[in-house]
């Protein structure tokens, strides 16, 4: 059925034990939830079933639980430190905080973000009415410190995407399995981000688990690689009964693709009261990883091809999905509600969830 808002299967979730605010007793913490006895099953089949789909039935990925806690060089070399910024803008009357791209395009405009641009774009704050502030860099990791001495440890950051575990791994794990090329590395975990308009329920929130595949590959056959995981991942939720018109495929622009990447699907789903938004993501990342914690870490990652007696860096296919994301999309198509007769009086009717 079509719903205009997520307002039903927010109650739907709450009511039949499937998703709860957390510390909801104390007011709940904006953009943090529980999953109920019902939820954490849906989430966790989820998960075995893209665990099953993408490593128990295949032999060229295998899998890996890497720490959330890493050195912090490591984020230096993915371009997170520097690079992992969101527009902020402020305003100046109620002091709510907003993502500058975001009210732009609510507005049918272009991002543009060169010094002036946007006080020329003229945009009031959404919610009074107020000016508001020029645009400045917020950086989205959450930092904490690791020792036994306040302020006297090193800071370090909670992960903002599980890739970057796979990819200081990557000769640990292809030398210990011996694994060939092209093959790929698996993971499910937690990732943590400071947005700064989270929302939507579950589809943003500051604390999510991902579902990323890292697949390594020579780099003339890169292309063909990523053509063969977009269509394998559009698949994969239509195997699990997703409706076909709840889906769509869009390729990112050139302006819109991340620092890392030469090309870039995403598989969208229809979700109310928001239209086709991100579900999952295809990213052909090229080498750029590999090589930059290459330059940062002083250690070789490269791949060694003895039949071929050829050493290159790989290029790299990346499948990442939202696990909450997909539990959220699941548990909307499978929603749906039926009038049904109240009492003895068949003209008196309403709404039943089914």
């Amino acid at each position: 059925m079509s719903l205009d808002s997520l307002d039903p299967i927010v109650s739907f979730a709450k009511q039949r034990g499937f998703i709860f605010q957390s510390s909801e007793i104390y007011g709940g913490l904006s953009s943090c939830y529980d999953y109920g006895p019902l939820g954490v099953e849906l989430k966790n089949n989820v998960k075995k079933a893209w665990w099953k789909a993408m490593v128990q039935t295949r032999n060229d990925i295998v899998g890996l639980d890497s720490a959330i806690l890493m050195h912090p060089t490591v984020w230096k070399a993915s371009g997170h430190i520097d690079g992992f910024t969101d527009p902020l803008v402020d305003c100046k009357k109620c002091h709510k905080r907003f993502r500058a791209d975001h009210l732009l395009e609510a507005k049918g405009i272009k991002p543009d973000f060169r010094p002036g641009s946007w006080l020329d774009a003229k945009i009031a704050c959404p919610e009074c009415g107020g000016d508001l502030t020029d645009v400045r860099k917020f950086n989205l990791m959450f930092k904490t410190q690791m020792g036994v001495i306040e302020g006297e440890g090193s800071d370090i950051f909670l992960r903002p995407e599980t890739a970057q575990g796979i990819y200081v791994n990557f000769l640990n794990v292809q030398g210990s399995m011996r694994k060939k090329i092209p093959f790929g590395i698996a993971q499910v975990g937690k990732a943590f981000r400071n947005e700064i308009t989270p929302g939507h329920f579950t589809y943003r929130t500051r604390e999510f688990e991902q579902m990323e595949q890292q697949y390594f590959v020579h780099p003339d056959e890169s292309m063909e690689w990523f053509a063969k995981w977009k269509k394998e991942k559009y698949d994969w939720y239509i195997s699990l009964g997703m409706k076909k018109e709840n889906l769509q495929m869009r390729e990112h622009e050139k302006d819109e693709l991340a620092h890392y990447a030469q090309a870039a699907f995403d598989v969208e789903y229809n979700y109310p009261g928001m239209g086709f938004k991100e579900l999952a993501g295809v990213h052909h990342r090229g080498n750029w990883d590999l090589s930059r914690h290459q330059e940062f870490s002083g250690q070789k990652l490269e791949y060694f091809d003895q039949e071929k007696n050829e050493r290159y860096i790989p290029h790299i296919i990346e499948t990442s999905d939202g696990a909450d994301r997909a539990t959220l999309a699941f548990l909307i198509d499978a929603y749906e509600e039926v009038d049904t007769r109240s009492g003895e009086d068949d003209a008196k009717r309403e709404k039943e969830v089914v």
